[in-house]
């Protein structure tokens, strides 16, 4: 699915990557927990997450996630948009809840990583 599609779905706001939306991703992953993002070996991986902070781009860069979407409406800070962008990650905010976000999109056939 391309990332422009799940825009629309989430009624998301782009933060960063506005150039990237044709992307495609494959499957999505929902965590807080970063170790267990550490774990992920997918290419084209959807990060979902509430965890609005520096180590979420320092953890998508090292597993190769392009993009995140930060859910429960958490507002993301300008070191976070500038880190993200230096690694030409797309960054979306959503104010759905994380399950809500990870149902709307896997009933649009978005498919989990496992």
């Amino acid at each position: 699915m391309k990332i422009k599609e799940i825009v629309k779905i989430l009624d998301a706001r782009v933060v960063c990557g506005e150039d990237q939306l044709e992307q495609t991703i494959d499957v999505a992953f929902a965590s807080d927990l970063m170790s267990d993002v550490l774990t992920l070996k997918n290419d084209n991986v959807l990060l979902i997450t509430g965890l609005a902070n520096l180590q979420t781009i320092r953890t998508a860069e090292m597993s190769d996630i392009s993009c995140i979407i930060f859910a429960r409406n958490k507002k993301v800070s300008i070191e976070l948009i500038e880190l993200a962008r230096e690694n030409e990650m797309i960054v979306l905010e959503c104010r759905f809840s994380v399950f809500k976000t990870c149902g709307l999109l896997f009933t649009a056939g978005v498919k989990p990583i496992f």
